[in-house]
């Protein structure tokens, strides 16, 4: 009961928290990583409690350098667990996967608790969703779809922070390979077609 408790609090510290993050990075997307969690978890031996905790609070500081977020995040997240009667041992696992789940810090989380978060907020970056993020973040803030002279940057360095497809090959298209889980890699690959099969149809289409 206790454990519910806990969950269902953290859920409401969320949701204030990500009130005003843009779509790609709102309350929804928490609760997307979560069940796909919960479906990780049950193939996986992690602990669901912190899991599922670690998840609640991976995003709950959000800013424009993504490795600062992941450590503000972990650093706020110790103090909401201590406030919600977490264990030392239990705010520890969770803080450091919320540390180490970051794409840009480049790391394999050093639990399972931390490998299956990162697995899980990793597919909601791919798949039909992930491709309604990338759009929706690249218009947030005012990125073109594509460079016009090379969309897929045949004769270019690929640089997301100016073309919104070119985040395909700097990152979506590398998740597959980068799974921690089996459960994960099975996802991901599914969802790692949908995206080949969008830049196959956007080919034809410009």
């Amino acid at each position: 009961m206790e454990i519910m408790n806990q969950l269902k609090n953290l859920k409401k510290i969320s949701k204030i928290k990500l009130a005003k993050n843009d779509p790609a990075h709102d309350f929804e997307h928490i609760m997307r990583v979560y069940r796909t969690a919960e479906k990780i978890c049950k193939t996986e031996n992690g602990n669901k409690k912190l899991i599922l905790s670690a998840v609640l609070l991976h995003d709950i500081v959000k800013i424009k350098n993504q490795k600062d977020s992941a450590i503000k995040s972990a650093k706020l997240s110790e103090k909401i667990l201590k406030e919600n009667n977490f264990f030392d041992d239990e705010i520890k696992i969770i803080s450091d996967a919320i540390r180490e789940h970051s794409f840009s810090k480049g790391k394999i989380p050093s639990s399972i608790e931390g490998k299956i978060l990162q697995d899980a907020d990793r597919l909601d970056a791919i798949g039909a969703i992930g491709l309604a993020r990338v759009f929706s973040f690249s218009g947030s803030n005012n990125r073109p779809f594509y460079d016009p002279n090379d969309p897929f940057s045949r004769n270019r360095s690929v640089n997301d922070n100016k073309w919104a497809l070119d985040h395909f090959f700097e990152k979506l298209l590398t998740l597959e390979k980068k799974m921690n889980t089996k459960t994960g890699k099975i996802l991901a690959k599914n969802r790692t077609k949908i995206l080949k099969n969008f830049l196959k149809e956007l080919k034809s289409e410009i």
